[in-house]
């Protein structure tokens, strides 16, 4: 069995699971939701291959192979907590440390780069290594190989942690002199070409084969309930594309308002920002980061600095 492969979390919570006999209630001891508790002991079924807890009336026991287990359980548990209470605190000003963090083109310009530069000012020996979405793996975020992960998640593991930076609305992104600008109704948004855009999640961007507007994002789907569907007529991934492509043209980019702004302010095109003509769901940006470095000292350190820097 590959080690790399196993998240040793599960060991914790099958640990709490022979104790207790009940998913709920070792939800409850480790703060967990029952349907985490639930896909935890999915996941230690196949880890083991063995159901480990089975049902008997109204009650559940534990298998041979659960009960032979709870003795090594139990010293992986005191080894870990042995080396734990070891950590020495964390001290940014004297630590050298290198922190791994996944964002897209946008978020790193919009956000990382003013903490870098601050980082940079007060931490000499802190160091960041910034890579791509489709340069990380959903394993490696797991295995603590990448701090933290930003971006608009959609599906993810329960067992992961994440953490709310910013929410935000959708607005429209054009040339100054776009109709839209002039009078933001939906006549000129749906008579209007568009340019659809989308960079979330982790590895190589799949290519837009269904483009039913079901498939294709917020936008979309939002105007799907009105019954109406935009012209798209470009498919973009790269944020910093969107000021020349709306330069001069009838493109209209709906992008979450803090992206616009960014663009606007960042690009010498003659751009402009107005409201969405209709109802859509504002965008919800988090980090994710890995149980594994959940009470790392340095990483703790992290995530309260990119909360400081978020808003």
């Amino acid at each position: 069995m590959n080690l790399r492969q196993i998240d040793l979390n599960l060991l914790v919570y099958l640990n709490v699971l022979i104790e207790e006999c009940s998913v709920s209630a070792a939800a409850n001891r480790l703060a967990l939701t029952q349907s985490a508790m639930s896909n935890a002991l999915k996941r230690l079924r196949d880890l083991f291959a063995d159901p480990l807890l089975v049902r008997s009336g109204s009650t559940m026991l534990c298998t041979q192979k659960a009960l032979a287990l709870k003795p090594e359980l139990e010293q992986f548990i005191a080894l870990a907590q042995g080396i734990t209470s070891q950590q020495q605190p964390f001290d940014a000003k004297t630590s050298s440390h290198t922190f791994r963090v996944m964002a897209n083109e946008f978020l790193v310009s919009s956000m990382l780069v003013p903490l870098i530069k601050e980082l940079c000012c007060h931490y000499t020996d802190i160091h960041i290594d910034l890579v791509n979405p489709s340069d990380v793996t959903l394993s490696e975020l797991e295995q603590g190989q990448v701090d933290i992960a930003i971006d608009r998640f959609m599906r993810l593991p329960s067992s992961f942690h994440q953490k709310t930076l910013w929410r935000d609305n959708y607005c429209c992104l054009s040339d100054q002199s776009h109709p839209i600008q002039q009078d933001t109704c939906l006549e000129n948004y749906l008579s209007a070409p568009h340019i659809w855009l989308n960079r979330s999640g982790f590895g190589p961007e799949p290519l837009v084969k269904n483009r039913e507007p079901q498939k294709l994002g917020w936008v979309d789907q939002a105007l799907m309930q009105l019954g109406e569907r935009r012209n798209i007529r470009v498919y973009a991934r790269q944020h910093s594309l969107i000021p020349s492509l709306c330069e001069h043209s009838q493109l209209i980019a709906t992008l979450p308002k803090r992206l616009a702004e960014h663009l606007v302010a960042t690009s010498s095109q003659k751009l402009a920002i107005c409201p969405v003509p209709f109802p859509i769901v504002p965008i919800s940006v988090s980090m994710l980061w890995s149980p594994l470095v959940h009470h790392n000292n340095a990483h703790v350190w992290l995530r309260q600095q990119l909360l400081q820097f978020a808003h």
